[in-house]
């Protein structure tokens, strides 16, 4: 049973995270072009088109983007709650947490991105790939504003680490 629920949480997590990064790609302005950015369509496509026919965009934000986030982790927490404890989660109690997830989610996907973005400005400086740009347009907009808050000590910029940090501490407060 235990091997089961993990194969089930790690297909609904990559779920989530998959349409987590449909709803931050426009927000952060990122370029679709991008061949990531088009695997992220190509995999989400599939529930946010037909929403999309019912729910217009509202400025940058997607609706139907957002709404299948949320029907995503909804449902990967539902089936996931039933898997471990065999009965249903009542409603209100199944929203709560839903929600506390989808932020969990949030913040420990940036704590990876910029982990990622900060190593590979050490292993590969000054690179261009679709990774390294793509990691740019979603973390930059975090870590600019620390890079003007904090400044370099050495030539070393400290703000990827304060941004890892204070993403944690959020985490640890929510979960």
């Amino acid at each position: 049973m235990d091997a089961l629920l993990f194969v089930v949480d790690s297909v609904l997590t990559f779920a989530v995270y998959a349409f987590l990064l449909r709803v931050l790609l426009p927000l952060s302005r990122a370029d679709f072009r991008n061949p990531l950015a088009q695997a992220i369509l190509a995999l989400t496509s599939w529930l946010v088109l037909p929403l999309r026919r019912i729910l217009p965009p509202v400025g940058r934000v997607d609706t139907a983007s957002v709404v299948a986030l949320l029907a995503v982790q909804i449902a990967a927490t539902l089936i996931l709650f039933r898997l471990q404890t065999g009965v249903l989660f009542p409603f209100v109690p199944l929203m709560v947490t839903s929600m506390r997830m989808l932020l969990a989610s949030v913040l420990l996907l940036y704590t990876v991105l910029i982990f990622i973005y900060a190593l590979l400005s050490f292993v590969a400086p000054g690179a261009r790939s679709p990774a390294t740009s793509l990691l740019a347009s979603l973390c930059e907009p975090l870590l600019g504003p620390l890079r003007r808050l904090l400044p370099a000590v050495g030539g070393l910029d400290f703000s990827p680490l304060v941004a890892i940090i204070g993403l944690q501490a959020l985490r640890l407060l929510i979960t």
